[in-house]
């Protein structure tokens, strides 16, 4: 069922996004055996739809014997089930059904907990819902109030349950600041797109290890890093992370924040764009809010156009010049052609070169402990003694000098800011 407002954009793409809500139906297990669609000046408070379109979805249900109506709009908890009594089936939003498709695609434990924490929250104003069996108990002397007893029991319960998921969720947050504070010095990349953009497939080519791919929105939730060869001895650290949609819901973004925090943390993002998508560039608008969301949106972004192979020949071109007119970087790829995705190893190797700086510190051979903090974080390329001073020659990104300073207390913002070779004494 499709209601877009008269006023809104929505109102030209209204099949097209019927036809993502038959994907994500699909990828739930569903089998669709008709749409509806109306457009509204503004939504019913009751009922979202007006009493004609109710009466029409009714006989509709009832003509296909469809036992489950899916809107691609988020319905309040009141409008939900004043339309289920009036049509006399079950009715999901949006919303609950992506919620219903990551409950079933979740595999790690992270996962489970963030799926399960956005359900609650999703759930706790919607329980009245789930309850109608007891309204024959509602009436009746002594027989008063069990009804709203067991919603008080349940709404105490889920509040505990959602306050240990995120007490939960929040060690998920520092182990993966452990993680990432084992990646330190590394140039990492964040793939982020639209859902089923081919970002696991990009992954999968590029570092040449085995990552599920599958044809199906969401078929990824947990984020995946590998690390990939660029040539020239360069190396990067390239993860793969949970993808976008539509009007998804705020509770799996707040739930997933620690996984996007993978994408906040990069040094680039790489937003794979479905090229060969009609609707790519709306597509594009809603992952860039989300970013902004979660963050990300400063951080530098290289746009990766994908599935070009699908495409007829020269539109890639065309695409890609829309981006440069934007001044924004670009490159166009195929996660399936022979040397397909050898733009995006060069634009990365290029991106690295960047960032990184070659230094030259003299440190005291005393100290040792400098000397590992440097090897650590850095690309060491010659060290020689001199006396007592060690001098070492390394490569290191603007990530890796700030936490050298941090370890070492000593200032080395001029390597920063100065040419690509500079001595940096240290006392």
């Amino acid at each position: 069922m499709g209601a877009p407002l008269k006023r809104s954009a929505d109102r030209h793409r209204t099949e097209e996004h019927l036809e993502e809500l038959a994907r994500l139906a699909d990828t739930a297990g569903a089998e669709v055996v008709g749409s509806l669609t109306q457009q509204l000046d503004r939504p019913h408070p009751a009922t979202y739809l007006g009493k004609g379109k109710l009466e029409e979805l009714k006989q509709r249900t009832s003509a296909e014997g469809a036992s489950l109506v899916l809107f691609d709009d988020e319905l309040s908890p009141a409008q939900g089930k004043n339309v289920e009594q009036a049509i006399g089936v079950r009715v999901m939003d949006r919303a609950e059904l992506i919620l219903d498709i990551f409950a079933t695609r979740a595999r790690s434990n992270e996962a489970k907990l963030q799926v399960e924490l956005a359900q609650l929250q999703y759930m706790l104003p919607r329980l009245t819902r789930m309850w109608t069996h007891l309204e024959k108990f509602r009436g009746g002397i002594g027989m008063r109030g069990p009804g709203e007893t067991q919603l008080e029991t349940d709404r105490r319960l889920i509040n505990h349950r959602i306050r240990v998921l995120k007490e939960r969720l929040e060690g998920v947050v520092r182990a993966r600041e452990v993680q990432r504070a084992g990646r330190e010095g590394a140039f990492r990349a964040a793939l982020v797109g639209y859902t089923n953009a081919g970002k696991s497939s990009i992954l999968r080519g590029l570092s040449g290890q085995e990552v599920f791919v599958e044809d199906r929105l969401f078929a990824t939730l947990d984020p995946l890093t590998r690390e990939v060869a660029l040539g020239q001895g360069l190396q990067a650290l390239v993860t793969d992370t949970v993808g976008f949609v539509r009007k998804l819901p705020h509770q799996l973004v707040a739930s997933f924040r620690a996984t996007l925090e993978e994408a906040k943390e990069a040094d680039l993002l790489l937003h794979v764009i479905d090229a060969s998508h009609p609707q790519w560039e709306e597509q594009r608008a809603v992952v860039e809010d989300v970013v902004d969301e979660v963050g990300a949106g400063a951080l530098p972004v290289l746009y990766v156009l994908n599935k070009t192979d699908q495409l007829e020949p020269g539109l890639a071109e065309v695409f890609a010049n829309r981006f440069d007119a934007e001044g924004r970087q670009v490159v166009t790829v195929s996660a399936v052609t022979e040397g397909g995705l050898e733009p995006l190893r060069a634009a990365l190797a290029d991106a690295l070169q960047r960032v990184r700086r070659v230094v030259e510190l003299r440190i005291p051979v005393a100290d040792g402990r400098t000397l590992a903090v440097v090897r650590r974080l850095g690309e060491v390329l010659s060290e020689a003694y001199e006396g007592d001073v060690a001098v070492v020659r390394a490569v290191l990104e603007p990530r890796a000098i700030g936490q050298l300073e941090r370890a070492t207390g000593i200032d080395l913002r001029p390597v920063v800011q100065g040419p690509p070779r500079l001595e940096v004494p240290l006392p």
